[in-house]
C-alpha cells in the first residue's frame, strides 16, 4: 500500500512504477521498491517501573486488553479510547448537554496495512474531522514492539513543520491497541502521479509540468532541511513517501526508520530483512545501532546505506536519496531500472558513477530538460558524500539561483542560456539600453556577413 497515509516502512510491498521496480527477487516477494526494516524481534528489552511488569501511567484495563507482555497497575488511571466533549442539543430555547458514549474514534475504511501495523481512515467524533489512525496489530504487541511504536511517535511529535504529517494524539483503543492519530493528506502519492505520467495521462501532464515537479521537490527539501537540522535522518526517501495533496500541499510521511545522529546514536535496527519498522533513534533505545543492517528501500538507496554502513549515514544520504527520486521526477525513468535483481541492484548502488550531465537526461521518456538541471543532478548523485551537496540548505541555495537564471556556467550551453537570460533580464531592468545594444549587435552581425560575401566573391 502507497497511499502515503500509511507508515510504509512497516510495509513490504510491490513498487507500482514499472516493471524493472518491481521484479520479485526473492522467495519472500520482497521487490526493489520495497521497504527494507530491521528486525528485533529478539532483542531484550527491560521496562523500569516502580512494579516490575507494570507500565506506569497506565491504569487497570479490562481482562486481557492489556498488551502482551505488560501489567497495567491498579493504582494508575488511563483514558481509553472514549469520546470526550458532551453532545449538544436545542430542546426549545434551552441548550441541552449530555454525556458522550462509544468510541472517539469510528473507523471508517482501511487505507494500509503492513507486517507490524495498519492505518485506518477514521472519523473523530469529539471535534467532528477525519483523520488517519495507525495501530499496532494485535499479534504485534510485545515489548520491542512498542518501543519502535513509541519511538516513531516521538520522532514525529519533534518535527513540527507544513511538509510534514503532524500527529495529533495517542491512546490505546478498546482492544488494548495502541495508536496514534495523525493528519490525514486528502490527494496522492508522488509515486502515484509519476506511474500517470508515464502513462502520459493529459490532465497529469498538464498539471505536472517540469515547473510544478521542481516545486513539489523544493517543498520535499524544506521537509529535510527542517529534520536535519534537528538531528534527525528519514533513510526512506522515495515517491511512495511523499503525498501530494489536492491543494497543492507536499507531506513527507513514514518516519518509521528515522533516526537522529547528533552525538551517541541508538536504534533497534539488526540485520534482518523483515517488514519491521525502526524508529527514531533516542539515548533511551533498548540496543545500540548495528552495522552492517540493509535500512532502507534499495531503489532509493544511498551508497552507503547499500553497504549496510549506518554508523556513516547523515543528511547527505537523504539527500543522495532525494536527488535520485528526482532524477527520476525530471525524466519519469529511473536511473536504476536497468538493475533487475537484487544482488545486482545494491552492487550497482555502491560502484554506479551518475551520468555525465551531457548524457543524464539524453535516453528519458522526458524531453526538454534543462542543462542546469543536468549538472545540478550529477552533483547530487555523487557516490562520495563529500563530492555531493553536504545540506539541505545548499541545494536549496542553488536551486533558487537556477529558478532565478542565475545558475553557474558549465558547459556551453548553460553558457548560451545564461547570456540569454541576462539580455532577457536587462530588457526587463532598462528597455532603451536593450534596444540599443540590440540594434548594434544586428550591424555588427550584419556587418560581418557583408564582409564574409566578399571575401567569397571577391
Amino acid at each position: 500500500m502507497s497511499d502515503g497515509t500509511t507508515s510504509l516502512a512497516d510495509t513490504v510491498h510491490d513498487s507500482k512504477s514499472s516493471d524493472a521496480l518491481s521484479s520479485t527477487l526473492m522467495a519472500d516477494d520482497l521487490g526493489l521498491g520495497a521497504t527494507i526494516a530491521a528486525a528485533f524481534d529478539e532483542i531484550p528489552i527491560r521496562i523500569d517501573s516502580p512494579r516490575a511488569g507494570t507500565l506506569p501511567g497506565l491504569g487497570d484495563l479490562p481482562a486481557g486488553l492489556a498488551p502482551a507482555g505488560l501489567s497495567l497497575s491498579a493504582s494508575a488511571q488511563i483514558t481509553l479510547n472514549s469520546s470526550v466533549l458532551p453532545r449538544v442539543a436545542l430542546e426549545g430555547d434551552a441548550v441541552v448537554l449530555s454525556s458522550s458514549s462509544g468510541p472517539r474514534y469510528a473507523t471508517l475504511r482501511e487505507l494500509g496495512k503492513g507486517g507490524m501495523g495498519e492505518v485506518d481512515l477514521v472519523e473523530d467524533r469529539d471535534i467532528g474531522r477525519t483523520v488517519a489512525m495507525k495501530r499496532l496489530l494485535p499479534g504485534h504487541m510485545g515489548p520491542a514492539a512498542v518501543a519502535r511504536f513509541v519511538d516513531e511517535v516521538r520522532t514525529i511529535g519533534r518535527l513540527e513543520h507544513p511538509n510534514i504529517v503532524p500527529i495529533h494524539d495517542v491512546g490505546i483503543d478498546e482492544a488494548g491497541r495502541f495508536f496514534f492519530v495523525m493528519k490525514f493528506v486528502d490527494g496522492e502519492t508522488l509515486e502515484s502521479i509519476l506511474d500517470k505520467l508515464r502513462a502520459g495521462e493529459p490532465d497529469y501532464v498538464r498539471r505536472f509540468d517540469v515547473a510544478r515537479r521542481v516545486q513539489i521537490f523544493q517543498q520535499l527539501l524544506r521537509a529535510l532541511q527542517f529534520a536535519h537540522e534537528r538531528g534527525i535522518i528519514h533513510r526512506d526517501i522515495k515517491p511512495a513517501n511523499v503525498m501530494v495533496g489536492r491543494f497543492g500541499e507536499v507531506v513527507l510521511m513514514d518516519w518509521g526508520v528515522a533516526r537522529t545522529v547528533a552525538g551517541l546514536t541508538r536504534s533497534h535496527d539488526s540485520a534482518s530483512l523483515a517488514d519491521v519498522p525502526g524508529g527514531a533513534a533516542a539515548p533511551s533505545r533498548a540496543s545500540t545501532t548495528r552495522v552492517g543492517s540493509l535500512i532502507g528501500t534499495p531503489l532509493y538507496m544511498s551508497p552507503e546505506q547499500a553497504r549496510g554502513a549506518n554508523d556513516q549515514l547523515d543528511p547527505r544520504s537523504d539527500l543522495y536519496s532525494a536527488f535520485l527520486m528526482f532524477h527520476e521526477m525530471l525524466g519519469l525513468q529511473h536511473l536504476r531500472a536497468h538493475h533487475k535483481t537484487l544482488t545486482s541492484l545494491l552492487h550497482g548502488a555502491q560502484t554506479d558513477d551518475p551520468p555525465s550531465a551531457a548524457s543524464m537526461f539524453a535516453s528519458t521518456p522526458q524531453r526538454g530538460i534543462g542543462a542546469e538541471y543536468a549538472h545540478f543532478v550529477n552533483k547530487g548523485l555523487q557516490r562520495d558524500p563529500a563530492h555531493r551537496f553536504q545540506s539541505a540548505s545548499e541545494v536549496l541555495d542553488t536551486l533558487h539561483l537556477i529558478l532565478s537564471g542565475r545558475f553557474a556556467v558549465q558547459c556551453p550551453v548553460t553558457f548560451m542560456k545564461r547570456g540569454s537570460l541576462a539580455m532577457s533580464h536587462l530588457v526587463d531592468r532598462s528597455p532603451p539600453v536593450a534596444m540599443w545594444l540590440g540594434v548594434t549587435m544586428a550591424i555588427v552581425l550584419l556587418l560581418l556577413v557583408a564582409n564574409a560575401v566578399r571575401d567569397l566573391i571577391g
